[in-house]
C-alpha cells in the first residue's frame, strides 16, 4: 500500500512521500540534482468530473501512459493533458480514504518498483495493506473557484443558486449602515461571454453583477498563469474593456482594477506593466501580538508613505484581514490588531478592502468582525 497525503481541491494537490520515488523520478518531473530523499514534493490532481483527473506534476506536465513504448509505464512528458493522461479514483466501498488509479486502459495503476509504476493491474476485491495497487488518501480541502466548482459539477449541477443567495440587497445596506462606502468585486473573465460562456463555466454571473450595482471589478489572479501569451493578455483587456463600457455611467462604479495579486514570476514585470506583489510569509509565524502590530504601524506605515506623493496617482489597499499566525490571542489582541490596520490603511489616498466581507473563517469575514465587535468603522 502506497500513501498519498493532504489531498486538496484548489485543484486537489496531494504530496507524495520520498519512498513514493517513481513519481519524482520516473516521470521525470525534477532534474537529476533534485534530493528527493526525505523531501515531499507537491503533483496536482485537475478535476474533470467528479471521479476522473488529470496529474500534473511540478513542471507542469501532465502524469500518462507511455504511448511511445509499451503503453503501461506512468511518464510525465505532456504539456496539454489527453485521454492517455485521465484517471479514474475508485475508492474502497468501507473506506473512501483508500484508493485505487485506474488509467485510461482500463487498468489500475501498481508501483513495480521505486522507480517504475505501471498500469497493468486488472483489480480485485482485496484492499490489503501489501496491495501495490492501493493508495491512502487523505483530503485536506475542497473545492474552492468557480472554475474547480463549475468544471467538477458540471453544467446540471452547478450551484447558480449561490449567485441569488450569498450577497443579498440587505447585505449592501449593512455594508453601508456601517459606514463603508464601496464594494470590491472580483468577477472572472469569463462573464463578457455571459449568458453562454465557454466551458465549464456557467451563464448568470453578469446579471448577479448587473444587481450588485456597485463598483466592479475584472482580475485574474497571477497564480492562473496570466500574462503568458499575448492572446491571454488580449483576452483580458477585451475584458475589461466590456466593463468599463457596460458601467462606465454609472454613478456607482469606483474603479475596475486591472489584474489581482500578480505572482511573480508566473508574471511577468513586462506583462504587467505596473502591477502590485502580495505574498504570504512565514516571517509572521513567530511574532507575538504587539510584534505584530508593531510590525503594521512601522513598516506598512513606511511603504504606504513610499507610494504616497502629493501629485502622484492615488493608491488603495486591496486586501487586508485582521488574521495571524498568534496562538492564543483574545478578543483584545484581534481588535488592537485590527485597530493598528485601520489607522495604516486608512491613509491610504483611494481607500481600502477588507478580505472579505462574508467568509466561512470568521476574522476572515468583516461582517462577522463587526456584528461581534471585532473591528469597529
Amino acid at each position: 500500500m502506497w500513501r498519498i497525503n493532504d489531498v486538496s481541491l484548489r485543484p486537489l494537490t496531494f504530496r507524495v512521500s520520498n519512498w513514493v520515488k517513481w513519481f519524482l523520478s520516473h516521470v521525470r518531473c525534477f532534474s537529476k540534482t533534485t534530493d528527493i530523499d526525505g523531501v515531499l514534493r507537491v503533483v496536482q490532481l485537475w478535476r474533470i468530473n467528479e471521479k476522473t483527473f488529470n496529474f500534473r506534476v511540478s513542471n507542469k506536465q501532465f502524469v500518462g501512459l507511455d504511448t511511445g513504448g509499451n503503453g503501461i509505464d506512468a511518464v510525465a512528458v505532456s504539456t496539454t493533458p489527453g485521454n492517455t493522461e485521465t484517471f479514474e479514483i475508485v475508492g474502497e466501498s468501507d473506506d473512501s480514504t483508500r484508493v485505487r488509479i485506474k488509467a485510461a486502459n482500463g487498468f489500475f495503476l501498481q508501483v513495480k518498483t521505486e522507480v517504475l509504476v505501471t498500469a497493468d493491474f486488472a483489480g480485485n476485491s482485496e484492499w490489503g495493506d501489501n496491495d501495490p495497487s492501493v493508495f491512502v488518501m487523505t483530503i485536506s480541502g475542497r473545492l474552492r473557484g468557480e472554475f474547480q466548482v463549475t468544471n467538477g459539477y458540471g453544467l446540471e449541477r452547478a450551484p447558480q443558486e449561490h449567485w441569488n443567495t450569498f450577497i443579498v440587497e440587505d447585505d449592501f445596506k449593512f455594508i453601508s449602515e456601517n459606514g463603508l462606502n464601496a464594494a470590491r468585486i472580483p468577477v472572472g473573465w469569463w462573464i463578457a461571454s455571459d449568458p453562454d460562456p465557454p466551458q465549464p463555466y456557467v451563464g448568470g454571473s453578469l446579471k448577479a453583477l448587473d444587481n450588485a450595482f456597485l463598483w466592479a471589478t475584472s482580475s485574474r489572479d497571477g497564480s492562473q498563469e496570466w500574462g503568458k501569451t499575448d492572446d491571454n493578455i488580449q483576452q483580458t483587456v477585451a475584458v475589461i474593456d466590456f466593463l468599463t463600457a457596460r458601467y462606465a455611467k454609472s454613478q456607482s462604479l469606483y474603479a475596475v482594477e486591472l489584474i489581482n495579486e500578480p505572482l511573480s514570476p508566473e508574471a511577468s514585470l513586462e506583462s504587467l506593466n505596473k502591477g502590485k506583489n502580495n505574498l504570504f510569509s512565514n516571517e509572521f509565524d513567530n511574532m507575538t501580538v504587539q510584534q505584530n502590530i508593531d510590525f503594521i504601524d512601522t513598516n506598512r506605515t513606511q511603504e504606504l508613505n513610499h507610494v504616497t506623493t502629493s501629485n502622484g496617482p492615488l493608491n488603495f489597499v486591496g486586501e487586508w484581514v485582521a488574521e495571524w499566525q498568534v496562538s492564543g490571542a483574545t478578543k483584545e489582541d484581534y481588535q488592537r490588531f485590527a485597530r493598528a490596520q485601520l489607522d495604516v490603511y486608512g491613509r491610504a489616498t483611494f481607500g481600502w478592502a477588507y478580505w472579505t466581507f462574508r467568509n466561512v473563517n470568521n476574522h476572515w469575514s468583516l461582517e462577522w468582525m463587526i456584528k461581534n465587535g471585532y473591528i469597529k468603522l
